[in-house]
């Protein structure tokens, strides 16, 4: 992964090894408070990107073969830094170190992750 130089953004300048992601957002359930920790976070004057690396084996193909509670986990992240970071693109990425390749979660996925925990309540 260090080597590869398609990942070189998860260890751009501005990123941080495993950063704490806290605090709440209107996309999430009322009252919930997500506490959690990512493998790297980069932070840019346009953008963030909260990656987590993952050692599943084999790797899905294709981001619509994510497991479910992986898209989860990081649209709950995805929501948090949206609020920390307003104005900014706000990327949820997965490293699959099965490869090594990153996989961007498309914001449609998160999105829709969110609302499927808001209709569940």
């Amino acid at each position: 992964v260090l080597n590869d130089a398609a990942l070189s953004e998860l260890f751009a300048p501005g990123g941080r090894a495993e950063a704490a992601v806290i605090g709440t957002s209107r996309l999430l359930p009322e009252g919930m408070i997500i506490n959690g920790r990512v493998d790297r976070l980069v932070v840019t004057p346009d953008r963030v990107l909260v990656i987590d690396f993952k050692t599943d084996q084999p790797a899905p193909e294709a981001v619509q073969d994510v497991s479910d509670s992986y898209v989860a986990q990081m649209a709950a992240y995805w929501a948090v830094l949206a609020e920390a970071y307003p104005g900014r693109e706000i990327g949820a990425v997965l490293c699959w170190t099965d490869g090594p390749r990153m996989m961007r979660i498309p914001e449609v996925m998160l999105s829709e992750s969110l609302n499927n925990a808001l209709r569940a309540i």
